[in-house]
């Protein structure tokens, strides 16, 4: 059994993995934070986490970049693992984070999906045997009107899976509007796209001569994350300071 606090437990992301755990007998959540109490969920919610005083195996945040300062001190402070999923954090936050590790283990990803991390090793290896032969890499993500964040965390790190592979040579272009100029040989564009309630969906390109590879993942509901964020917890229950990623989830 692995009892964790939910940090965000209010927002969409927060009631998903609230409605998973009631349905796995080996998770339970003790405890939410959340500047909102509007809601039953069956557990205590704080709407200051300072006050949060239940005890836990780990902590899952799903909430905003402003709010992941917070979080990361108080887990500190409790010395409870954190899997960290909120995107759009700062150089400075990203910073924090990583001093955070060293106290505390702490599993970072911007995205929870089996499915999307198979998508980072596929991206690499495409980009490690295109990239050479001159091929163009472009992404597009494309994500509900009610996002934050532009790129999505989930673009930018399919971009730092390739880039990796590359020696780190190629730049991100996020934006062509403002300059009149040929595409340069080593960047990869990221395009995002918001509306509706688009749940998540990644297309990787690369374009070359007289062919076009693609990689696409497409996230029909909210659950595939909730469930890799639960089983994130089960992993980092008890495991040593440090940076841990999905990879360790799934390699077990």
């Amino acid at each position: 059994m692995t009892k964790f606090i939910m940090h965000g437990c209010n927002g969409a992301m927060g009631q998903v993995i609230t409605r998973l755990a009631k349905e796995d007998p080996e998770a339970e959540i003790v405890a939410g934070i959340d500047i909102q109490d509007n809601i039953d969920n069956g557990y205590p919610v704080f709407t200051k986490i300072e006050e949060c005083d239940v005890p836990a195996d780990v902590i899952v945040d799903f909430s905003v970049a402003k709010a992941v300062d917070g979080v990361v001190d108080y887990a500190v402070n409790r010395k409870i693992p954190l899997v960290l999923c909120t995107t759009g954090l700062s150089e400075e936050q990203l910073a924090h984070v990583e001093a955070a590790s060293k106290q505390i283990a702490i599993l970072r990803s911007a995205n929870m999906s089996l499915g999307v991390n198979t998508v980072f090793k596929l991206a690499a290896l495409g980009a490690q045997v295109l990239a050479q032969a001159g091929y163009d890499i472009e992404i597009v993500e494309k994500h509900h009107n009610q996002k934050l964040d532009a790129p999505s965390g989930t673009a930018l790190a399919i971009a730092d899976a390739m880039n990796e592979v590359l020696n780190k040579e190629y730049v991100y272009k996020l934006d062509r509007s403002q300059e009149r100029a040929k595409r340069g040989k080593k960047e990869i564009g990221i395009q995002a796209v918001r509306g509706g309630n688009i749940v998540g969906e990644h297309e990787v390109f690369f374009c070359g001569p007289d062919e076009v590879i693609e990689i696409k993942h497409t996230a029909y509901s909210k659950g595939i994350f909730g469930k890799g964020a639960i089983s994130a917890a089960a992993f980092l229950k008890d495991k040593e300071p440090g940076m841990y990623t999905m990879s360790n989830v799934i390699a077990g």
